[in-house]
């Protein structure tokens, strides 16, 4: 039975890879936009990031066709993403989107909710504008969404309320805010300081205060609901990751 249960919590060959990616090739890619790309080919960027999500994402299908429905639910939870998001946009950070996106990692696996918040960040930005933040938030949307699969995956989340809004508080405020805060820097001056760094840590404090603030509400009002009716339909149609465990 411990054999069996480590076994299940031990991280597949595809979610290493994705950590690969996300961890070394992304930042790398994005930092030579900026650095030699003068942070003017964002859309090349966007679109090579994309195509590295898709590589792990492709490997959980290498030993079946892929279901259209299963594609499906994965389109159906970005478009959600981006309605949220354009739905507030009259509030500034007060957005569901990285809500959505932990959702879509715990229920889906980590590389789907890596997925889900890639091509959310860079849809999204076609009615909120792209530019040079756009890799810089697709990165983000991902990264949380890739760690809650992960931790999930590992029992150090659960899908309760509690569990779920305060990895979502604790994701957002230092992942997504640390992370964009350095873009925010980077995208004014290629030199980086000690001294501009807490400044702009300083001035983007009640910013990432309040998209933590946004998160936590929406994980605890939809979480539940979402989730439920997620693994419904993975029970129902035998889904990407109950599909795995059963062969």
């Amino acid at each position: 039975m411990s054999a069996k249960l480590v076994k299940e919590n031990m991280l597949s060959r595809r979610t290493l890879l994705s950590a690969l990616l996300i961890l070394l090739i992304i930042p790398a890619t994005i930092l030579f936009g900026v650095f030699y790309l003068n942070d003017r080919k964002y859309y090349f960027i966007s679109l090579l990031i994309i195509t590295y999500t898709m590589l792990p994402f492709a490997m959980i299908f290498e030993k079946r066709e892929p279901m259209a429905r299963e594609l499906i639910l994965i389109a159906v939870l970005s478009a959600i993403a981006v309605a949220g998001r354009s739905a507030f946009f009259m509030l500034p950070q007060f957005k569901p989107v990285v809500a959505i996106v932990i959702i879509a990692g715990v229920c889906l696996g980590a590389e789907a909710g890596f997925f889900v918040g890639v091509l959310t960040g860079f849809v999204s930005n076609f009615f909120f504008g792209q530019g040079p933040w756009t890799p810089w938030q697709m990165f983000c949307f991902g990264i949380i969404g890739f760690l809650a699969g992960v931790l999930f995956q590992k029992g150090i989340i659960k899908k309760t309320k509690l569990s779920l809004c305060i990895y979502g508080g604790l994701s957002t405020f230092f992942i997504y805010g640390g992370i964009i805060d350095i873009a925010s820097l980077l995208m004014f001056t290629a030199k980086i300081s000690w001294k501009a760094l807490l400044v702009t840590y300083i001035s983007g404090f009640w910013f990432n205060m309040i998209h933590t603030i946004a998160t936590v509400f929406f994980l605890f009002f939809i979480s539940q609901p979402m989730i439920e009716k997620i693994d419904r339909i993975k029970i129902k149609y035998g889904l990407i990751e109950v599909k795995e465990q059963k062969s």
